[in-house]
């Protein structure tokens, strides 16, 4: 690089410019008028539309692959400003109960009508409140899960036993869990955790997994490309569609 300060020549190699004072000079981005975005996306949308409509079927299939691709990686992204922080647990001394307390707490959780459902969106900020609000009347509460994984409802009772203090009793094969409050229960004054997702951030992300879900089985079974083909295809794209 050339550069002329008071009649003199001074070169620099793979060096920026820098002023009189020596600070290197900023280069100012320049900015893309509202025509040139609507070209720039114009010709993406071209060059999609191109690889879609191919009479190649590979060619078709391998976008629609990296298509379904780029769309996992959206998603896991976007996935990751739901995880919230855990709190630092706080230390309490967890009851001892005998076998006959069991027992008792166990019939007389499963007779009474009282419970809290545990729906789509999973264990949030409103389920832990609900128990408290039962546990002001009740000395057991049965949470229900519905619809719910196989192995889910110990990750469910886990979860709630933390977030509420409460003492996990027995958890039925109809997954539902008995919770009992304690011998020395004490309503807390925020009853909502503050490391919980709000009702509608819950349903969110529900909704989100359920699409990343759908989207890594396309991709593992090979089935990110339409059903069906077209009519009067080509014996070789019907070979591609079974060849796994």
């Amino acid at each position: 690089m050339l550069k002329t300060d008071d009649d003199i020549i001074r070169f620099s190699l793979d060096k920026e410019p820098t002023d009189q004072n020596g600070s290197q000079r900023k280069h100012k981005k320049r900015k893309m008028s509202r025509k040139a975005k609507l070209n720039e996306l114009r010709f993406y949308r071209l060059k999609a539309k191109k690889k879609m409509r191919s009479p190649n079927p590979e060619v078709r299939i391998t976008y629609r692959l990296e298509k379904a691709k780029r769309k996992e990686a959206w998603l896991i992204e976007k996935l990751r400003k739901f995880e919230v922080p855990k709190a630092p647990s706080e230390t309490y001394d967890p009851e001892v109960l005998t076998e006959e307390d069991k027992f008792y707490l166990k019939r007389t959780g499963e007779k009474k009508k009282n419970y809290v459902p545990v729906g789509r969106r999973g264990v949030f900020g409103g389920v832990v409140l609900n128990m408290h609000l039962h546990w002001k009347r009740h000395e057991t509460v049965k949470v229900v899960c519905k619809p719910c994984r196989p192995g889910q409802v110990q990750e469910y009772a886990e979860e709630l036993a933390r977030l509420s203090k409460g003492i996990v009793i027995d958890i039925k094969a109809n997954n539902t869990i008995i919770f009992y409050r304690g011998k020395n229960y004490v309503q807390p004054k925020v009853m909502s955790p503050p490391d919980t997702l709000s009702k509608n951030k819950a349903l969110e992300k529900y909704t989100e997994k359920k699409l990343l879900q759908k989207i890594l089985r396309l991709i593992s079974d090979g089935k990110a490309l339409p059903k069906f083909f077209k009519r009067g295809d080509s014996s070789q794209e019907q070979k591609l569609r079974y060849k796994e």
